[in-house]
Parts: structure tokens; sequence; C-alpha cells
């Protein structure tokens, strides 16, 4: 189900303030009011998110952990903690759901809702809006930035005018909800940097300025014409509607992922093919396992390899049949593995699983008969049975109940978990500071 686009939407977006951070800061009272950095604490850490505290520093998502250290190095550093994030996001959602059905989650923290159906019932954008924060303050103890618009692109840029300042003693509140009227989104919109419309990256942005374009105003007398021969048809056609308040897209609830994928950053580099195997098999069966919990199978396996000199290659195959087992995804992202050369050392390697689709009873063919009879356990109809079994004593025991038995030749019996290293290697041991938590 989706909403139609067009005038006489009410569209919010809703993004939770600092939500890794203030998670924690919410769990460990200790933290309240430190600087908390989210993420890697590792020489190849990344930071997730950091608190209000740390922003005054300088300290920003994405950035390396080791440059948030220089800018702030009292801070403190906190392993992220996937499973209990996604479990708080599940509740907040689930208040978004109770004002409107139509509810488009971008992240964990991050969602779009159209409310067009909900007026009547709730009260306007604003009042919705409202209502929402404070139900999030009231049952989750956390705060949340809304923008209300008539669009999806418009709402999302409000809602940074709704957001709260950083200070070393704390967030210094803003306003908490930001209104664009109909009617005022082309006058919102035109002080507003180019830079902040979507699709504009840096090398956009180069060719913007060329033109003399540096405001989103300025873009908009822009004419057609010029913005297609200098950026393409497609990409000029889109900055032009943007530029111009234009943005149709509805708010789409409940899609469907595109792709499931793990990768991880290694503490130090991998040369050695069977250890790398080890990752692999670990990586899969994680890809594997959240494939099956959400019902669908992928005919597309694709790895990433990263050197330590940053050098990046992908490969991927397209299967005759969509697979949701560890041994399908590990046979064919093996196959493809074997075609790379990892002795200059592994950086990153990731497993993925991509042109998905409901998952389908497996149909058994000729060539599953041969497999069966070569390694009855190793996919298909023969290993279906298996999957079952063991998704059944993980769900009633934990993901580390039953694992591949290729990690305990690794000497690693450990699950790999959604969102585990994601941000990079903690050091191991105590930080310098002995700051890491």
């Amino acid at each position: 189900m989706a909403t139609s686009g067009g005038a006489g939407r009410t569209i919010l977006h809703v993004d939770m303030d600092a939500f890794y951070a203030s998670v924690e800061q919410l769990r460990r009272p200790e933290l309240r009011g430190k600087p908390v950095v989210v993420g890697g604490s590792g020489r190849r850490g990344v930071v997730a998110a950091a608190s209000y505290e740390a922003r005054a520093f300088g300290v920003r998502s994405a950035m390396p952990s080791m440059r948030a250290r220089t800018l702030c190095p009292q801070a403190v550093f906190v392993a992220g903690d996937h499973a209990h994030y996604a479990e708080v996001s599940a509740r907040v959602m689930a208040i978004f759901r109770s004002m409107t059905p139509l509810v488009e989650p971008l992240s964990l923290d991050e969602a779009f809702l159209d409310v067009t159906g909900a007026l009547r019932l709730h009260g306007d954008g604003p009042t919705i809006a409202a209502e929402i924060r404070a139900r999030v303050l009231a049952e989750e103890g956390l705060t949340c930035s809304v923008g209300v618009a008539t669009s999806k692109f418009i709402a999302k840029l409000a809602t940074e005018q709704a957001k709260p300042a950083a200070s070393v003693r704390g967030p210094i509140p803003g306003t908490g909800v930001a209104v664009v009227r109909p009617g005022d989104e082309r006058v919102f919109l035109r002080p507003l940097p180019v830079g902040a419309l979507w699709g504009v990256g840096p090398r956009t942005l180069e060719k913007l300025h060329g033109l003399g374009v540096r405001t989103v105003g300025q873009l908009e007398r822009l004419p057609l014409e010029q913005l297609v021969r200098t950026l393409g048809d497609a990409h000029g056609r889109h900055l032009h509607d943007l530029a111009h308040a234009v943005d149709p897209r509805p708010v789409v609830p409940d899609q469907r992922p595109k792709s499931i994928s793990h990768e991880e950053t290694f503490a130090e580099d991998i040369d050695d093919a069977r250890a790398l195997h080890t990752e692999l098999v670990r990586m899969a069966d994680a890809v594997a396992r959240r494939a099956r919990h959400q019902e669908v199978a992928g005919r597309t396996v694709a790895i990433k390899v990263r050197f330590g000199d940053f050098t990046t290659i992908s490969r991927s195959v397209t299967l005759p049949q969509a697979v949701d087992t560890g041994p399908a995804i590990v046979r064919a992202a093996t196959q493809l593995l074997d075609q790379i050369d990892i002795a200059p050392g592994v950086r990153l390697f990731g497993v993925g699983l991509a042109n998905l689709a409901d998952d389908a009873p497996h149909q058994l063919s000729l060539d599953d008969l041969t497999r069966a009879a070569e390694a009855p356990a190793a996919d298909g109809a023969a290993w279906s049975a298996v999957t079952e079994a063991v998704d059944a004593v993980r769900a009633r025991f934990g993901d580390d109940a039953l694992l591949p038995a290729a990690l305990a030749e690794g000497g690693s019996l450990r699950a790999k978990r959604a969102g585990e290293q994601q941000w990079g290697p903690d050091d191991r041991g105590s930080s310098p500071d002995g700051d890491r938590v």
C-alpha cells in the first residue's frame, strides 16, 4: 500500500536525536553528560554515532575513530549494540504506526510517515508531530525531531531545522518540530545551500559551482536545458524538479529489502586462505539466517574484498535458483573468492545476497540429486530439513547453539550477528585512557 504523490498530502519525517548514543546514555546513567562515541574504538574503527557533548568537539558519524580521539581525547567509546538498538527502534516504529499505517522506515532511527488520512482522527500535521515526540519521550525516554511538509524531500530538510544544537554540557533543545506550510516550499528552499539537495555529491557540486550555483534559489533560476547539458538528462531533470519543490514520491511502507549482507573490517590484514574462509563461512551463515528470518531467498551471491591499500574488488554470481542456506552461499562465495589473490592482505571482507524474492519451495533438479549423492547435506531439498531444525534450536537456545563445523576448525565457535563490527574492530584490551566501555 502506498499513497499517491501530489498536493494535499501531509508528510512527516521523524529522526531520532543521536539515537545510538542517546540509547547508551539512557541505559548507562554514568554516561549521561559525557561525550559518548558509539563505534569501533580501534585504529580502523569508524564513528557510528556521537552524543551532543561529543559533537561539540567536532566528532561526527562516519569519522575515523582515531580522528575522533584527537578531537575529543576525553570521549568515552562504546562498542555498538545493534541488537539492542533494533529492539528500541521496533518500539519507536510501533508508536509511529499507531498514528498511521503508512510508515516507511529509512533506518533504525529514521522514518517517513504519511498522515494525510489520519488528520481527522489525530489533528493536523504539527499536532501529530508533537504527539509523536511526547510519546517517544514518555515511553522510551528519548527525543526525536520532526519535519512536516507536503513531500518527503521537504519534510526531511525541515527536520534538520528542528534538531538540537551541540554543546559540551549536552544538547541545546531545538524547536523539535519544523513545519513548511503548503505553498511555502520554494521560499523555504531558496536560501539553502545547493549541497542540501538529494543527489548533489562532490562531483555534482563542483559542476554546479562552475555554473555559479551555490544556493537552491540560484539553481531554481537555471534553465532546465543548461542543467541537462551539464549533468545529463536524468540527473539534470531530477535536480530541476527538487529546486522547484517537485517530489511526488509516495510513502511506501513495508518495503522488501533489496539485499542482505554482512561485512567487517579486520583488526589485522588477513592473507591466510583458511582464516579468510572461516570468516566467509561465519558471514554466509549470518546472511542466510537473516534471509530466512525475513522469509526471502536470493539468486545473486556477492563478495567484497578490500586490501590494505584500500583497493576494493567486488565479485558476484547469479544462480539458477534462489538460495537461503549457509552452505549454498558459501559454495558460491568460495568460487568467487578463489578467483582473487589475497596475498597482499585483506583489510575488509563482505558477503551478500541480492536479487531477493519470496522464499519459494525448492524444486528438486537432477543437479540437486547429483549434489545430494556426493554431499547429502550440501544444499537444496536435502538441506532444507536440517536448516529448519537448526533454526528451531537457535530460536530456543540462541544463535551460538548450533554453528557450521568449519568454525570449529577455525577455533572460533561464535555466530555473526547483524551489525556486528560494522563500524570496525575495537582495540584489543583497554584504550590508552582506559575509557572503552
